[in-house]
C-alpha cells in the first residue's frame, strides 16, 4: 500500500481518519502494517501490501 493512500483512505464503520502503523516497508510501499480508527478503535490489518477494509465481523 502506499503512504499517499491515507490522504483518502477512512473508516468503512465511521468514516473518520485512519492511523498508519508500519511493520514492514519496501520501496516507499507499506508492506505490513494496520490501520487504527481511533474514533470506534478498529484496527484494519495490511498483508501483502493490501489494506483490509472489511468490516471486523467480515474478516475472519
Amino acid at each position: 500500500m502506499r503512504k499517499e493512500l491515507m490522504e483518502i483512505l477512512a473508516c468503512p464503520l465511521c468514516k473518520g481518519p485512519l492511523e498508519l502503523t508500519v511493520e514492514k516497508e519496501r520501496d516507499e510501499e507499506v508492506v505490513s502494517g494496520s490501520l487504527f480508527c481511533p474514533k470506534c478503535s478498529q484496527r484494519y490489518p495490511i498483508v501483502d501490501s493490501i489494506p483490509n477494509l472489511l468490516p471486523p465481523e467480515s474478516q475472519e
